[in-house]
């Protein structure tokens, strides 16, 4: 289960309807490929321009331990983030936390998902914990709260688009 939330400052879920099986939308949302997509687009604005390049290790992002990094920059800024696998429960639940971080307005977090399915649909619930940055916390408490919530729907809305909502 994820860490207790006394650890961070702040707390953004969302759950949607998902036309698919658990197993169907857990092997979608364990490619970190397909939860990352709107961090590497030039054209999102909350990216201010920028994007981010997705880095792998040989786990996949896959695996208990497995490193996911990402690095790049928004708003003229350079970001960095590498993320460890703390849970992974197929098809229930996963979650990562920052082991390393350099961002802008949200500092160290725990994200993930769960899962409860019932036969050819499922209802998907993300979920980000996160602290404002080290430094620049003015930023943080400016757009944090707006980053992580768009974060978090971005997510949810990746199955949407591959599987539809119920």
């Amino acid at each position: 289960m994820k860490e207790a939330r006394s650890a961070y400052e702040r707390h953004t879920t969302t759950t949607v309807g998902v036309a698919a099986s658990a197993s169907e939308l857990f092997a979608f949302l364990d490619d970190h490929h397909n939860l990352s997509s709107h961090m590497a687009s030039p054209r999102s604005p909350m990216m201010g321009g920028g994007h981010t390049e997705l880095i792998l290790d040989e786990g996949q992002g896959r695996v208990l331990g497995s490193h996911v990094v990402m690095r790049g920059s928004a708003f003229g800024l350079r970001l960095f983030v590498d993320e460890i696998v703390a849970t992974r429960t197929p098809p229930i639940t996963k979650r990562w936390t920052t082991v390393a971080e350099r961002l802008i307005v949200i500092g160290a977090y725990t994200l993930g998902f769960t899962i409860a399915g019932s036969g050819t649909t499922s209802n998907l619930t993300v979920w980000i914990d996160y602290t404002l940055p080290r430094r620049g916390r003015v930023w943080g408490l400016i757009g944090g709260k707006a980053y992580a919530n768009w974060c978090v729907r971005q997510i949810a809305d990746a199955p949407l688009t591959r599987f539809g909502s119920t």
